[in-house]
């Protein structure tokens, strides 16, 4: 519907106003006397908030640009048991596309050092599966760095630099301390531009904006802009409290609301992928759903807080511990559970075969229940062991999802499912007939496919809402 003129003519008046200002200073305008009364000078009051001088001049040292290279594969071509089948056309609609084989894709973000041995926190999504990465330090030294882990689950890399001297590394904060209005100060390299430094405050803390199954973001108003991903969030003291991770923006750039992954939740991925190379989750074989006013009362409970147990998987440590479904967490070991996201983080961060305590409540009456806990399948490429007479891996680990479906949190460089377009965070909704559901529904199908001797199967992917079916092969090309 056309704008009215007369709703269109202040910004045309402000926009030839503009102007005007913009060029008087250079230009006389004819007729007019350039003599002016002498304007007494006045002192602006200075903005309300701290003064990060002295911290960005401290710490910038020891904040990074990360470059990368990565080599981009050829676009994936219709597979044959597809062809002239109603699904070709979806297929060539949301198959992979992109640069042919052997054209190489450069890419940026930031980073910065956390020990003086050269190791480098960024994030997951800036060093990618397997591109060569190089740093530049702020004195401008340029060096190739080495990727010591990736953890997809929360976004977070660590990779490490051979300065040939120690580096400036930075001190983390408490993180679960910081309070919604405080200020912060983000660190990168938006754009590409380098060291930038912007402000703001804190907007909000445990964001969840569905990146992962550990969401516990950070929301803050200092300026992020792509290239700032994997830089640092400081407090006014100088501590980084988060890892710039993400924004939201219908524009792609900076509006406001940008999302840092919380200092606590790097400090320990960092410590694993630092020790390990990868990160061991523990895991309980639970469902889990929120508690409301109505289903405490249903249940005899006063509070209306903690994580109920909807369903038990078999054989699974809750299984093996005599969890029920019904059961309501309220604990692990000391630590209060409000929701199932508190318990889901409070089980991940126990190691594998370590014996937790859950504080619960079963018909209404308090009690304790030991439990060892698992390895998480998602720690393991679930759906990537070799099959009979040379049959690729498929390359994909995966993990159950909440709210439907199966999730994909890994994907092996060089797999069929790379090849194929898959990626980390893609959704399996079925496989070949079976809806997935769990892990297992994905696996049993695949066997039940190359059982039947079929050269491939086919998934639902769902990705950023959209769906589409891709074509696996299951037997060596």
């Amino acid at each position: 519907m056309p704008t009215p003129f007369n709703r269109r003519r202040p910004a045309l008046i402000a926009g030839v106003l503009a102007l005007a200002l913009g060029t008087t200073a250079l230009t006389a305008l004819p007729g007019i006397a350039q003599q002016a009364p002498p304007v007494a000078a006045v002192a602006l009051p200075r903005a309300v908030g701290p003064d990060f001088a002295d911290v960005a001049a401290r710490v910038a040292p020891s904040v990074v640009r990360v470059l990368t290279t990565e080599r981009v594969q050829a676009a994936a071509e219709v597979p044959p048991e597809l062809r002239g089948t109603p699904m070709e056309e979806m297929f060539r609609r949301f198959g992979r596309q992109g640069p042919q084989q052997g054209q190489r894709r450069a890419g940026q973000g930031s980073g910065f050092v956390v020990d003086a041995a050269g190791y480098i926190v960024t994030n997951a999504h800036v060093v990618g599966e397997n591109a060569q990465v190089q740093v530049v330090l702020a004195d401008g030294r340029e060096m190739p760095a080495r990727v010591v882990g990736r953890d997809t689950a929360t976004d977070v890399a660590l990779i490490k630099v051979e300065a040939g001297a120690p580096l400036a590394a930075l001190s983390f904060g408490n993180s679960d301390s910081t309070r919604v209005g405080e200020w912060v100060m983000a660190m990168g390299n938006p754009f590409g531009l380098g060291g930038t430094a912007t402000a703001g405050i804190v907007s909000a803390r445990g964001r969840q904006i569905g990146a992962g199954p550990y969401d516990d973001f950070i929301q803050t108003d200092a300026p992020i802009n792509p290239g700032n991903s994997g830089g640092p969030l400081f407090n006014a003291t100088g501590e980084v409290v988060g890892m710039n991770t993400a924004i939201f923006s219908p524009s792609g750039g900076n509006i406001g609301i940008g999302f840092a992954v919380p200092a606590r939740i790097v400090t320990n991925v960092v410590a694993q992928l630092k020790d390990h190379g990868s990160v061991q989750r523990g895991w309980l074989g639970v469902s889990l759903q929120p508690m409301d006013r109505d289903l405490a009362t249903a249940l005899g409970i006063a509070d209306a807080k903690g994580a109920l147990v909807a369903a038990v998987e078999p054989d699974s440590p809750a299984a093996k511990a005599g969890l029920r479904a019904g059961d309501v967490i309220t604990a692990i070991d000391g630590r209060r559970i409000e929701n199932p996201r508190d318990l889901a983080a409070g089980v991940a961060d126990v190691a594998p075969g370590r014996t937790a305590t859950l504080a619960l409540l079963r018909d209404g009456t308090a009690t304790e229940q030991r439990v060892e806990i698992g390895n998480n399948p998602a720690n393991a490429p679930v759906a990537s062991k070799p099959g009979p007479a040379g049959q690729p891996s498929l390359g994909i680990a995966l993990a159950p999802r909440r709210e439907g479906g199966v999730a994909i949190t890994r994907v092996e460089p060089g797999s069929v499912a790379e090849e194929r377009g898959l990626m980390p965070g893609d959704v399996v909704l079925r496989a070949g007939e079976r809806e997935a559901r769990q892990p297992r529904d994905v696996i049993e199908a695949v066997n039940a496919a190359r059982g039947a001797g079929r050269p491939s199967i086919a998934l639902q992917v769902e990705r950023e809402g959209n769906r589409r079916f891709i074509a696996l092969p299951l037997r060596a090309a």
